[in-house]
């Protein structure tokens, strides 16, 4: 048997609060969205002036993450470089979604959108840094 972490609550909020503060550090509208190992959301958040879609993307970008282990960026090069049928995965490959990734094993992931891909993982990226850094010094 092996024993995997799994995120708690508490951990969740603090992904949360930690991409909210990027996010508006920069004045960024964005959904953040945190699931669990199996893709199912734990949290969902739509910052003041976000589009509507954003709720419904964000997620889906992290659920892309955890089905994947990557982030998932990696599918969005795939189709911009021209590796089509990877629009039928079932997955979206639009940068934003980032694993969250210990001991070796996806324990979730957070999708962020609303805003650029890149600014979007970047969200992402800080919610996933809250989570490991209290890992680290656990």
């Amino acid at each position: 048997m092996k024993d995997i972490k799994a995120l708690t609550l508490d951990d969740v909020k603090r992904i949360a609060a930690a991409a909210e503060r990027e996010a508006l550090a920069h004045g960024w509208a964005v959904s953040i969205a945190v699931c669990d190992a199996g893709g199912h959301p734990l949290w969902l958040q739509r910052l003041d002036g976000a589009a509507p879609m954003s709720a419904m993307v964000a997620p889906e970008k992290a659920r892309t993450c955890v089905l994947s282990g990557k982030p998932s960026s990696v599918y969005e090069d795939m189709v911009n470089n021209g590796r089509f049928a990877a629009l039928k995965m079932p997955v979206v490959p639009l940068e934003g979604g980032e694993p969250i990734i210990i001991d070796g094993t996806v324990i979730g992931a957070v999708g962020v959108s609303g805003v650029k891909s890149g600014e979007d993982a970047q969200v992402a990226r800080a919610g996933v840094a809250a989570v490991i850094a209290v890992k680290e010094t656990a």
